[in-house]
């Protein structure tokens, strides 16, 4: 359903296998050959191999002292694992599965009807459930799928392009991630006794917006404009209509609202374009900072999460909602700071402070909205 801040009908196979350096063990002719010589022979070949694999190592592969914590969560400077299920996580990019499990509150909380009972809280875990690790994790890793010859010029050491983890892998790991996620809209939609299955249909859509997002020949993503706006409703619209439909009723006016809420999303998703520059330019994606180059991107970027901001604000003091209004217009305080204290400074560098410090603030804004709207 994201995909976020950092989701498969056909997956296609390429030729990773090229860019892998393969060893195999020499084969010998002569059957009488001494011990001695047969193990100096292979000694040799390997040091070939291994003198082969080094020439080619990427000049961008993480530091051997690469944080465990990182490859975990799924982000820059993690340490190279060996582990299956550590990579397969590190797929999922657990790291961005907050934003649509806070979606998914704002959703209830804007429905206005959701109680602190044992059933209201166990039918949002599910639902966030579904939209973090089930359906943002069948986005991460449709993504880096279809990025391996991208992340191959920028990130040559993660998992799919470095061949840490095999292509059936990838791809087994796509589908199960998407059907276990769409079973747990289905059961949302019994449990809720809807009438008709809307949480099911929400995810359905969620997730075809994360393939044509990704995958050719729309790759939403080559267009900048196109593809960070999907990306950003992604990660704010999805997950909050998922959390209001499935505890009260999702109205025109709410989608409009989280539809606008969502250009600050497209915002966000230009800071992650920054530091894929290079890759974007090989492989003819327009992201922002490559068509308008990084200065101009910048400012494209922190305007359009200041400016929708300030007219969320500006509309719930036009509806008589005041107090709510303020509060917002004091979260947009610091995230003006910080972008520039960090961002506009140098949006490569400081891309994890710069989100580590001002999206607290967005997605608590997020929530003052919701609260308004239910009220």
């Amino acid at each position: 359903m994201a995909t976020v801040w950092n989701n498969v009908s056909s997956v296609c196979l390429s030729n990773l296998n090229s860019n892998r350096i393969r060893t195999r063990p020499p084969a010998f002719t002569p059957i009488s050959v001494s011990f001695t010589r047969r193990r100096l022979t292979i000694r040799a070949a390997e040091t070939d191999a291994n003198e082969a694999v080094k020439s080619q190592a990427p000049d961008k592969a993480p530091a051997a002292s690469g944080s465990n914590v990182n490859q975990l969560l799924g982000i820059k400077g993690a340490a190279q694992e060996t582990n299956k299920w550590k990579i397969r996580l590190q797929l999922t990019k657990p790291v961005t599965w907050p934003p649509l499990v806070w979606g998914v509150v704002c959703g209830a909380a804007a429905s206005g009807n959701f109680h602190w009972n044992l059933e209201d809280v166990a039918k949002s875990i599910v639902c966030m459930m579904m939209s973090g690790p089930f359906l943002t994790g069948y986005t991460q890793t449709l993504n880096d799928w279809y990025d391996r010859e991208i992340d191959a010029i920028n990130e040559p050491y993660r998992p799919i392009p470095s061949g840490a983890i095999s292509e059936s892998e990838v791809i087994t790991q796509i589908w199960l991630l998407l059907l276990g996620g769409l079973g747990l809209a289905g059961l949302l939609d019994i449990w809720a006794r809807h009438d008709f299955p809307t949480v099911f249909y929400l995810a359905v859509g969620g997730s075809l917006l994360s393939y044509i997002y990704s995958a050719p020949p729309l790759k939403l993503k080559q267009n900048g404009w196109v593809g960070n706006f999907a990306l950003g409703a992604s990660y704010i619209s999805l997950p909050w209509w998922a959390g209001q439909a499935l505890f009260g009723t999702l109205t025109p006016d709410i989608i409009v609202l989280t539809l606008l809420y969502s250009i600050a999303g497209l915002g966000i998703a230009i800071v992650n374009d920054f530091k894929s520059v290079e890759g974007d330019r090989a492989m003819g994606l327009q992201s922002l900072p490559v068509a308008f180059g990084a200065e101009t991107a910048k400012w494209i970027c922190v305007g359009a999460i200041d400016i929708t901001q300030i007219s969320i604000a500006g509309y719930l003091l036009g509806v008589g909602k005041p107090y709510y209004a303020l509060a917002l217009l004091a979260l947009i305080i610091p995230q003006v700071v910080f972008q520039f204290q960090y961002f506009l400074k140098d949006p490569v560098k400081y891309d994890v402070k710069y989100q580590a410090s001002a999206q607290p603030f967005l997605v608590l804004g997020l929530l003052v909205t919701a609260l308004a709207t239910s009220h």
